[in-house]
């Protein structure tokens, strides 16, 4: 037998799915209230209890998606031993993960749009550039990158690679996603430093 407490978790999890593959699927301005608790077979009462309303709803499933895009870099970086090939294959998975086209409409299309530039960009700082930043350091710190301020150039980065990942979103060309990670390793190489020390 379930307790309460499990199926309260079980409720929240139920609508978080509900609503990201609604989400996905037609955009969070298409999709109503009405539609998601039906889709969860729930009241809205059980909806109210757990988010305060369908832009709190989206927040959490914004969270998921940037949780599991951290995951996949995560990965591909752990992969790797040599900490120039963990941080380009980190940034690499980046932009596999962003050409999933749920990924792109909630994170990067709708995620902006529902909660404003302000607040989606603590997240997305929060999600990954917090990560991009340690991964600067770490390489200045071993010699790979020359020294220099870490914040502007994490938001430099970052930028780039949402503004990529948004380009690959509208993009009908299957070459453009290799000629994309191309310039991606390009713009990372120019970093590193010549001698490597």
């Amino acid at each position: 037998m379930t307790s309460r407490v499990e199926q309260r978790e079980q409720t929240r999890r139920t609508l978080v799915a509900e609503s990201r593959r609604l989400f996905a699927a037609r955009g969070y301005g298409e999709v109503g209230l009405s539609e998601i608790v039906r889709a969860a077979k729930v009241t809205k009462g059980a909806l109210y209890h757990h988010f305060d309303g369908k832009a709190d709803l989206f927040r959490a499933v914004l969270r998921e998606v940037q949780d599991e895009v951290g995951r996949k870099v995560a990965a591909a970086a752990d992969a790797h031993d040599d900490p120039w090939t963990q941080f380009t294959a980190g940034c690499q998975a980046f932009l596999s993960a962003s050409t999933d086209p749920d990924v792109q409409r909630i994170m990067l299309i709708d995620g902006p749009a529902v909660l404003g530039w302000n607040e989606w960009r603590a997240m997305d700082e929060a999600a990954s550039a917090r990560h991009l930043a340690e991964a600067l350091t770490d390489l200045m710190d071993k010699g790979l990158i020359a020294r220099r301020p870490v914040k502007p150039l994490t938001h430099l980065l970052s930028g780039a690679m949402n503004e990529a990942a948004l380009f690959l979103a509208e993009s009908s060309d299957p070459d453009d996603l290799h000629d994309t990670m191309a310039a991606l390793t390009q713009l990372l190489e120019s970093l590193r430093t010549t001698d490597g020390t």
